[in-house]
């Protein structure tokens, strides 16, 4: 099973993370320059909680959005 949001079906999603070199020239620099990218994932915040799922209690994970929003109900 995939770490994604039951109700929503959020779940990770590609990014880059850069690696920059020089003092940016608002500090006095020549500009920074990007020396390297890696790959990485953003995660959504996922919650493992208790919720009323088709008629049945299932401890499941639910993004916080989903939460705040009340799209579900809690046992």
């Amino acid at each position: 099973m995939a770490r994604a949001c039951v109700i929503c079906g959020k779940s990770s999603i590609p990014g880059n993370k850069y690696k920059r070199r020089g003092a940016k020239k608002l500090h006095g620099g020549a500009g920074s320059k990007i020396t390297g990218k890696t790959l990485r994932r953003f995660l959504p915040n996922l919650q493992k909680i208790k919720i009323i799922l088709n008629g049945s209690v299932k401890k499941s994970l639910v993004c916080t959005s989903c939460i705040q929003a009340g799209k579900i109900v809690k046992a």
